[in-house]
């Protein structure tokens, strides 16, 4: 099951960095982040601001797919789908979150890595046809 907001207030600093890989003043600076980028109008989301983060996190985090991260918060595949790219484009916006630019050099660093996209895509199956006897 998932880790709600209001639960994960009771964890501390350290327990809370284990669970989510981030520390609580970089969670508040991605809430701040985010709040500027909500639309007021329309039904309001059933995840809270902290919860549609702890998704994206988690989703990041673990490696799990769409699919089972959305069960584990209560919403649909496609919904997960959409908050965890709201998400980013708000954080990748806001020009805070970047990852650094200057590699870091020296004896001992080896930089020969293998990059594997692990991005999930719908595929179109074919259509299944009746065999004639």
């Amino acid at each position: 099951m998932r880790m709600k907001y209001i639960d994960s207030k009771k964890l501390s600093e350290t327990q809370f960095k284990r669970y989510t890989g981030i520390s609580w003043s970089t969670l508040y600076l991605m809430v701040e982040q985010l709040r500027k980028h909500i639309l007021v109008k329309g039904r309001p989301p059933k995840l809270s601001i902290e919860d549609r983060i702890l998704l994206c996190l988690s989703y990041w985090r673990e490696y799990r797919t769409l699919f089972h991260v959305a069960i584990s918060y209560g919403v649909s595949e496609p919904t997960a789908s959409r908050i965890v790219r709201h998400v980013e484009d708000c954080l990748i916006k806001s020009n805070l979150f970047n990852l650094p630019k200057n590699l870091p050099e020296g004896e001992g660093i080896d930089w020969n890595v293998v990059i594997v996209d692990a991005t999930e895509i719908p595929i179109q199956r074919p259509k299944k046809t009746e065999k004639k006897l």
